[in-house]
Formats: C-alpha cells, sequence, structure tokens
C-alpha cells in the first residue's frame, strides 16, 4: 500500500507549486461546469471553458497529447454548446432535452471512431504508442500491459485506454452541446475508465476530478430522464 502511495504521489514531489494550483484550480472549474450541466444551466460552458484552457496549457507541459486534444476540443464545443443552449426559436423557447435520434447516434458513433483512429496517428507518429505493430499485436501488446499487474507497465499502455476515452468524449461532448441525454451514458463510461487511468499517470487531483465527475453524471442522468418524461407527460 505504501508502494502504492509513493508510486502515485511521484509527479508531485517534482511538480511546481505553480501547475499544481493549475491543475486544482482546472478540477474545480471543471467540476463546476459538470455540476451546472446537470441542472442545465448555460454556466456549464463558460466554466468548462475556463476549466478546459487550464488543462490544454497542463497537457502540453505534461506531453499527454490524446488528452490535450480533448481539451481543445472541449474548448471549442464548448462555444458551440453556449451558443446552441442560448438559441431560441419564435416563442422564447431554448431547445430541450431529449434522447437521440438513429441519425444522432450515426453521428456520435462517426466522432467516436474518426476520433479514436485519430488519436492512434498523432500516437504512432510521435512514438507514443509502438508504431511497429500491426493491429493483432497492438492489441496484444495493450492487454499483456494493461492486465500485467506492474504499475510500471499498465502505464506504458495508457496511451491504449486514452483512445478509447478521447473517442467517448468527443462523441459526448458533441450529445451535451445538443442536448441529448444519452451524452449522460458516454460520460459515465468515459468517467470510469478515466479515474484509475490519471492515478497510474500519477495526475491525483484529476482523479478526484473525474470521480466527482462521475457522481455528478449519474445524478445527472436521472434527472434529465426526469425532465423528459415530465416533457412526454405534458403532450
Amino acid at each position: 500500500m505504501t508502494d502504492l502511495i509513493e508510486f502515485l504521489l511521484e509527479p508531485y514531489l517534482v511538480a511546481s507549486t505553480f501547475h499544481i494550483v493549475l491543475e486544482i484550480l482546472a478540477a474545480i472549474f471543471g467540476i463546476a461546469s459538470v455540476f451546472y450541466a446537470r441542472k442545465e444551466s448555460i454556466l456549464v460552458f463558460p466554466t468548462g471553458i475556463i476549466s478546459t484552457a487550464i488543462y490544454v496549457y497542463l497537457l502540453s507541459q505534461w506531453t499527454l497529447y490524446g488528452d490535450l486534444i480533448i481539451n481543445i476540443y472541449y474548448t471549442i464545443m464548448s462555444v458551440y454548446g453556449w451558443y446552441m443552449w442560448a438559441k431560441v426559436d419564435g416563442d422564447e423557447n431554448h431547445i430541450p432535452i431529449s434522447r437521440t435520434s438513429t441519425e444522432d447516434k450515426f453521428k456520435a458513433f462517426g466522432i467516436f471512431a474518426f476520433t479514436s483512429v485519430f488519436v492512434i496517428v498523432v500516437y504512432r507518429y510521435y512514438n507514443v504508442m509502438p508504431d511497429h505493430l500491426d493491429l493483432s499485436e497492438s492489441v496484444n501488446y495493450a492487454v499483456e500491459k494493461l492486465t500485467s499487474g506492474n504499475l510500471e507497465e499498465f502505464r506504458t499502455a495508457t496511451p491504449y485506454l486514452d483512445t478509447f476515452t478521447t473517442g467517448i468524449f468527443f462523441a459526448g461532448m458533441w450529445l451535451m452541446a445538443n442536448k441529448k441525454i444519452e451524452n449522460w451514458t458516454l460520460w459515465i463510461v468515459g468517467d470510469v475508465v478515466s479515474i484509475p487511468l490519471y492515478l497510474v499517470k500519477g495526475y491525483g487531483f484529476t482523479a478526484i476530478q473525474y470521480t466527482v465527475f462521475l457522481v455528478l453524471a449519474i445524478m445527472a442522468y436521472f434527472s434529465w430522464r426526469k425532465s423528459i418524461q415530465l416533457a412526454e407527460a405534458k403532450k
């Protein structure tokens, strides 16, 4: 247990106070953003933009390219979502919470697939992933490292999990911007993977943030589902 704690705290022993404070601030604003999303408050976007902008800087320093791409995309989609949530029709009604259509599901899957492939290309180009392995060899390599029981070996395979979470979060952010309830399902899945992922990477405050994200995402899913049920009952 002591070895595990030392392993998790190791990055903070050499990190600057400035970077630690920035990570804490980014986590706080990120949690606030998800809280506002649950409440269907447009404040989800300005608080989210502050969080992602800080993370863009931090991740560039940490050379975590997949996470960096995620947060650049979050920032862009937050601007788009801000516009969509603020937009009203002729009756002064904002877009309602709704379920995804078949077309929405295809679009979300397309975003997930394109993003995952893009991250793989970037990671192989920068040698974050082994660039000499074919698809089957890559799968075997990832499974072997992730199930080795050795934290150092697990850490070498985290780019493969990054690929999955990047695709999940890209699709989830697009669904959130369009107020589709299924965005919370994707956030929940991504958060479950991200919590141990960030712990192994050595970014404990960010892992705590994703733990809170997970709780809020579960609560938000049921809150949004209730809103949909109430709206359907009025028809």
